[in-house]
């Protein structure tokens, strides 16, 4: 019968008892551990692969107590004017935002570097720096948010760039050769809480 019923498991158990008397532990037990193997197969069909940009304002307390609340108001506005503008531009979804930073994903890379780069350029006028950090991997939605490995390497990455600079897993930049996209080696690091050691790049003008 097992064998005729797609994703059905076989367990014979011992005893003389042909049904559930004297098995009852052991054969709930086994339903339990079949249902929870279902369930966290069916859990790892909810992923789905995108690419996430983080960015923030570069030295944004210093900037903060340099202009006042009041200035430091109507640039935190113009900066989020800005984002929003260019992740209309080139498509990007808005996540999260949390004080000067933006968490956002794409469904290429490619646009996703290229939405940074505007970025940058867009709130130089407003005498601030941002930088900003992308990679693509596997993800999936909890309680509305984007969350996953792959969200937690990109907010590593972005913490490693600096000031007006975009830095970008190696995934990132093997997914968008041809594109024109230019890179430089930012070498090998360790980002806190991930395994491994992670090749990263720095994104350059063509």
């Amino acid at each position: 019968m097992a064998e005729q019923i797609p994703g059905a498991r076989f367990v014979e158990l011992p005893g003389p008892e042909h049904w559930l008397e004297g098995k009852d532990r052991r054969v709930f037990e086994e339903i339990d551990a079949f249902a929870g193997a279902v369930h966290d197969e069916e859990a790892g069909f909810d992923r789905y692969l995108a690419t996430v940009l983080f960015t923030d304002i570069v030295g944004s307390t210093e900037r903060a107590a340099a202009v006042g609340d009041r200035g430091w108001r109507q640039i935190v506005e113009g900066h989020h004017d800005a984002v929003r503008s260019m992740l209309a531009r080139y498509r990007g979804t808005e996540i999260d935002t949390a004080g000067d930073g933006f968490f956002a994903t794409f469904d290429g890379p490619a646009r996703a570097v290229r939405c940074a780069e505007h970025i940058l350029d867009a709130v130089r006028p407003l005498g601030i720096e941002v930088r900003a950090g992308v990679h693509t991997g596997e993800v999936h939605d909890v309680n509305d948010k984007v969350g996953g490995l792959a969200v937690t390497i990109g907010a590593r990455v972005a913490a490693l760039a600096g000031p007006s600079e975009i830095v970008v897993s190696q995934t990132v930049k093997d997914l968008v050769a041809g594109s024109g996209l230019m890179f430089e080696d930012a070498g090998e690091h360790e980002l806190k809480g991930v395994p491994d050691h992670w090749r990263l790049y720095r994104v350059v003008n063509a």
